[in-house]
């Protein structure tokens, strides 16, 4: 093993504090678990609730809204017309999305976007109560 000196360590130390609160972040970044009844309804099994809403400084869009869309075991969003650009991650649970062009499967962590006028279905192939993040960016 190399010995460390001291221009090494001090970088290491700065490395280790500069993850150390994205690590916190993302522990605290739990999902929520939602009620049967909670959001609003938009297909069988499949309910949006709203997490929340903010200013956006990217020139392209002036706020981003997030949703979680929740869907339980074996549910399924029919086929839809985006209205925004949205970048999606997988909350939990697993999922096969189809797209016009394509069909992919994605699980817990996963991220993928979807575009304004595309098309996009989703359905939870999980034993488990699915939830898919969204942001969805509003234009300026």
């Amino acid at each position: 093993m190399k010995t460390i000196n001291r221009r090494s360590a001090i970088a290491l130390g700065v490395t280790a504090a500069a993850v150390t609160p994205l690590f916190t972040l993302a522990a605290a970044a739990k999902v929520k678990k939602y009620g049967p009844k909670e959001g609003k309804e938009i297909a069988p099994g499949v309910r949006v609730v709203e997490v929340g809403t903010g200013n956006s400084d990217i020139p392209a869009y002036k706020s981003i809204s997030i949703v979680d869309i929740v869907f339980q075991p074996g549910a399924a969003a029919p086929q839809m017309v985006m209205d925004n650009d949205m970048v999606c991650t997988i909350a939990a649970g697993e999922f096969t999305i189809k797209k016009a062009d394509k069909e992919f499967k994605l699980k817990e962590g996963d991220v993928y976007t979807c575009s304004k006028g595309k098309t996009d279905e989703a359905a939870n192939t999980s034993k488990v109560v699915g939830i898919h993040r969204i942001a969805v960016l509003i234009p300026a």
